[in-house]
């Protein structure tokens, strides 16, 4: 089970860019799943974006053109680009990444992205 660290939260106006990272202690190069969550005040966590082997990426439709997950398994790390803010994207963002069937997935710390209007 790989460990996770986040980075790269703070606090941005509305339209602006952040780039999330995700550093994993071990391989993710063939990892099974590797998503990130968010969960606003008041809400129930929800997946923001997913990548799974065997499957197109996968989106919730509130950052549909706007957020873009990606990995470089050279460096061991899982991205969120996310493009054109919105006051409501405002939340702690988590990453988990499930390396295979036989291993649990993994959680990071969270990181909080705040966005004003």
């Amino acid at each position: 089970q790989v460990q996770l660290v986040e980075s790269g939260g703070g606090l941005v106006q509305a339209g602006e860019s952040v780039r999330l990272s995700c550093q994993a202690s071990g391989s993710i190069s063939s990892a099974m799943v590797m998503a990130w969550y968010r969960q606003a005040p008041g809400n129930q966590r929800e997946m923001v974006a997913r990548i799974m082997r065997g499957t197109n990426d996968y989106y919730v439709d509130s950052v549909k053109g706007r957020f873009t997950i990606s990995r470089d398994s050279a460096k061991n790390t899982v991205y969120l680009q996310m493009n054109s803010l919105k006051p409501e994207d405002t939340g702690v963002y988590s990453c988990y990444v499930r390396t295979s069937i036989s291993v649990a997935g993994s959680w990071g710390q969270g990181t909080q992205v705040t966005v004003s209007s």
